[in-house]
């Protein structure tokens, strides 16, 4: 019911109860007293009753001052429906009627109220009946559109490719279509065809959708955005009625773009044993194909969709003619991420010392949702703080957050227990700082955090996209340090290591099953790093390899983490003091950062490194990123220096030649 009908229905309601309230309030402003028939016609016979009124059984009597009615009386006597039977009742009484006016009630009429009830019923039907109907015939009836289109339609979108950074790339081939919508006569002069669809494939995360309304921004078209989900439903046919309407809508607005967010809820592979011919999911998935290239051209209609899963998609909805590009959505590079920050900072205080680039370096692996994210938490906590500008402190603070949650500083920790988390969290540290292959260490501390009761946190240096052998063995070594330095010290082993033996087990596993680096069985995959399709699986066998292979991939697995785990153990052997030492400041001090585990790497006391940590800490405080930007300098002063020495040799180069 929409808002004229829902004003009309309210306003005649409102006139019905008018009408009643003002029958009730006749009758409570006229109140009758009830007589019994003897007192009654006593009243008559003294005279006190000038006016009545008969109706079948009921008498009525008014008594009146001056014309004005002051007390009404009723009672029930034998039913007179003229004058003639009135007076001989009064005459057979000893009443002289001769003074009383006397009025009747037609016999064949009912009351007022009965009069105008049948009315005001018949009225009330109509008016409900008539809302109904301008209801359904407007579309607004759950009942009548269910094949309708759940589309939203969006017009002069303020999200432009500028608000969209660390993707350079994909602009570029998304700035293609965007030409095309505003002057497609480019095009087919030289007999080019614009992709029928935009198919963006990525990680969660990553800004598909963001790019999608970039497009339709900048072209200046309606944007019609749906999700896959809402074409399915438990009503068959449902769903093709929902995309024919859809595309029904869009050719009336072309040109404009259709995009399906999540497309792989209703573009899955067809006749993977899930479901007959008959499913209404592949129904749905057919209608789509149609649409997008069958009988029927929709030349002004472009079609984007996003899926983070585009090998479970149908082959058929991939072909060229339907979705002819595939734009892959990256993670962004650290160059990416700079930016990414400085487009989510445009409305938020920052203060002058912050560094964005320092902020993008130690965030490998961030998407730009979590790059968001970050910078609204650490917005929180300036705010939580009562600061007027996010510092650095909250961006260091927030980027912990995202990773792991909170800081439980509340929590009661037993001695034993905090003695035991600091030894496993310097075994960690200090592995990593040997084994040469490992990321630098940022920060270790023994505050719990999630899940954990502590963290040993490092960040890579830079975004390799391929990781060598020799360190994904390391990285296995630095996650066993902290059940190794239990073993060692402690003399026993506790299940604070069950993450890092899951985070081992399967790094092992897939370095034998997935990457080839198993001398034993050669360079063959076992097994894919794709996530399980249950309806691609289905019917075939789990695993496609013999049980003797199974043996062996079991064999190299334990053998690769076994090496680890004595590499480790001899390690920490061998540097027991550094060990030591920095499980004493993490029990004092709960925290270190880069500046006192690299002096504790170089053989520094715990009392030194606990004396120079209440020196720093007002700069600490103020500053979390200050070692990395003292390492950024020197990293981009000896950048300059190569491309002075580069250039010095071209023109050396050039000068030769000429």
């Amino acid at each position: 019911m929409n808002k004229r009908s829902k004003t009309i229905f309210w306003i005649v309601l409102g006139v019905i109860a008018v009408i009643i309230i003002g029958i009730l309030f006749t009758d409570i402003m006229n109140p009758a007293e009830t007589l019994t028939w003897s007192k009654f016609m006593e009243n008559l016979a003294n005279g006190q009753i000038s006016e009545v009124y008969v109706d079948a059984y009921k008498w009525t009597g008014y008594v009146k001052n001056n014309g004005t009615v002051t007390n009404v009386y009723t009672t029930f006597a034998p039913s007179v429906y003229s004058m003639s039977d009135m007076l001989d009742l009064l005459t057979s009484l000893g009443i002289n009627a001769g003074k009383i006016d006397f009025s009747f009630a037609d016999p064949n009429a009912g009351s007022i109220w009965s009069s105008i009830f049948p009315f005001i019923s018949i009225l009330l039907v109509a008016v409900i009946f008539y809302l109904i109907m301008r209801s359904s015939m407007s579309g607004n009836s759950k009942a009548m559109n269910i094949g309708k289109s759940r589309a939203h339609v969006q017009s002069n979108l303020k999200v432009r490719f500028a608000d969209v950074a660390g993707a350079e790339e994909e602009k570029e081939e998304l700035q293609e279509v965007v030409e095309f919508l505003k002057n497609p006569k480019k095009f087919s002069d030289l007999g080019a065809r614009i992709p029928r669809g935009v198919l963006l494939v990525g990680p969660p995360g990553t800004g598909k959708t963001l790019f999608a309304k970039a497009v339709a921004g900048e072209a200046g078209v309606p944007f019609f955005s749906v999700s896959g989900s809402d074409f399915v439903e438990m009503y068959v046919g449902v769903g093709a009625s929902r995309v024919r309407d859809l595309f029904d809508v869009a050719k009336k607005n072309q040109p404009c773009i259709i995009f399906i967010d999540e497309i792989d809820a209703v573009g899955r592979r067809r006749g993977a044993g899930l479901g007959g011919g008959h499913d209404e999911r592949e129904q749905t998935l057919n209608q789509i194909l149609v649409q997008m290239d069958g009988f029927e051209t929709n030349e002004g209609i472009i079609v984007m969709a996003a899926t983070n899963r585009v090998d479970i998609l149908d082959p058929a909805l991939l072909r060229p003619g339907r979705f002819d590009r595939q734009i892959q959505v990256n993670l962004p590079d650290v160059k990416g991420r700079e930016q990414i920050l400085k487009v989510h900072a445009r409305n938020k205080p920052m203060a002058p010392d912050v560094n964005f680039r320092t902020v993008a370096r130690i965030t490998a692996g961030f998407s730009g949702a979590d790059l968001a994210n970050l910078l609204n938490e650490a917005a929180i906590l300036a705010a939580r703080a009562g600061k007027k500008l996010i510092g650095n402190l909250e961006l260091y603070d927030g980027i912990n957050k995202v990773l792991m949650g909170p800081q439980k500083k509340s929590r009661v920790v037993t001695e034993s227990d905090k003695r035991c988390t600091a030894y496993h969290e310097a075994g960690h540290a200090v592995l990593a700082c040997l084994c040469k292959n490992c990321d630098p260490v940022h920060e270790v501390s023994i505050i719990p955090r999630g899940r954990a009761a502590g963290y040993t946190m490092t960040r890579p240096e830079t975004d390799d996209n391929d990781v060598s052998y020799n360190k994904l063995v390391d990285n296995i070594c630095m996650s066993l340090g902290g059940r190794a330095a239990e073993e060692l010290v402690i003399q026993d082993v506790t299940t604070g290591a069950s993450a890092d033996l899951q985070h081992v087990s399967s790094l092992a596993r897939r370095m034998v099953t997935q990457w080839g680096m198993s001398d034993k069985l050669g360079l063959v995959a076992y097994d894919s790093d794709q996530p399980v399709f249950v309806g691609m699986e289905y019917g075939h066998n789990a695993s496609n390899y013999s049980d003797k292979t199974a043996a062996t991939i079991d064999e190299e697995i334990r053998m690769l983490i076994e090496t680890a785990h004595e590499r480790a153990t001899k390690l920490l052997k061998e540097n027991r003091a550094i060990l030591d030492n920095m499980s004493r400041v993490l029990v004092e001090k709960e925290t270190i950062y880069t500046e006192e585990v690299d002096m504790l790497m170089k053989g520094a006391t715990h009392t030194e490194v606990i004396a120079y940590m209440e020196s720093q800490d007002d700069s600490r405080r103020s500053n979390p990123f200050k070692s990395m930007v003292k390492e950024e300098t020197e990293t981009v002063a000896e950048a300059s220096k190569t491309e002075e020495v580069v250039e010095k040799a071209e023109e050396t180069v050039e000068g030769e030649e000429k």
